[in-house]
């Protein structure tokens, strides 16, 4: 046997790995605004301020916006997701337990890159609602009035996310789920992960901020309000440990997130159950 076969399994670990980090790993990511390459412990997010028009005379100079410019620091942290995989039990299994790891490794990850950013996002202060009932077109449209009163751009690169049970109920919306409405634009064509309505594209995720037990918090944002920042991407290292007969399989990466803009986002204040408490 070639004494660098063990390379082969590496970098095909590692495939896997990316792979799974960027197909199911993390929901958000490309949600919000993100930066990658950060080198050092933080990096900065420059929130600029309106500008504003004015005329000039014939010859006259031209007048100058002066735009505020509001630095905003984003931490990084690192994180760690590893495991251990045993060198006979790969000869015993009918499942491929590399990959198996490497997906497990990818998502773990993912949720915490998920996590870091609904952490930004739960330090909104504009909301909608007060937790007294679901998700109702009522609620989405007064927050919608909100981003609007504020001038965020609807360029298109608005989002929401929100929680399984409010998932649910804007299926049992005509406005969103009839062609009549959204065209082709589906949610149980496209797999029932994401659609766009209202100019916004729903994303459903399972981890949003839960308050006594049927509070729910989801969000309604621009993706230039939230900043999301890497310095390293999804790594992987692996080791064999001959005491153990195994491989040693250690994922890594450093990111960080942070509120940018708080006037691009509302939170939508959920109850998280229906009338009979189910």
């Amino acid at each position: 046997m070639s004494v660098s076969v063990d390379q082969v399994f590496i970098k095909q670990f590692e495939a896997d790995v990316h792979l799974a980090y960027q197909q199911m790993g993390t929901k958000l990511r490309a949600t919000v605004r993100s930066k990658s390459g950060v080198i050092g412990a933080s990096t900065t997010f420059q929130k600029v301020g309106r500008g504003t028009a004015a005329t000039k005379s014939r010859h006259g100079i031209v007048p100058v916006m002066n735009l505020n410019h509001e630095p905003v620091e984003c931490i990084l942290q690192d994180y760690y997701a590893g495991d251990w995989v045993d060198a006979l039990d790969e000869l015993k299994t009918n499942v491929d337990e590399r990959r198996v790891v490497a997906s497990a490794g990818a998502y773990a990850l993912g949720r915490k890159t998920d996590e870091l950013i609904v952490s930004a996002m739960n330090n909104a202060t504009n909301s909608a609602g007060d937790y007294s009932t679901g998700l109702t077109k009522d609620l989405i449209l007064s927050a919608v009035e909100v981003l609007n009163q504020n001038d965020v751009p609807d360029d298109g690169r608005r989002f929401a996310v929100v929680g399984v049970h409010q998932w649910n109920e804007l299926l049992s919306m005509d406005e969103f789920v009839s062609a009549d409405y959204v065209g082709n634009d589906l949610p149980l064509v496209s797999g029932g992960a994401s659609k766009k309505w209202l100019g916004i594209t729903w994303v459903m995720y399972n981890g949003l901020p839960l308050n006594n037990t049927d509070e729910r918090d989801c969000f309604i944002y621009h993706a230039t309000s939230i900043g999301h920042a890497c310095g390293q991407e999804v790594k992987t290292d692996i080791s064999w440990h001959g005491e153990r007969a195994a491989h040693f399989i250690s994922n890594s990466m450093s990111q960080g997130a942070v509120m940018i803009d708080n006037t691009g986002i509302v939170r939508l204040k959920c109850k998280d159950t229906d009338e009979t408490g189910d």
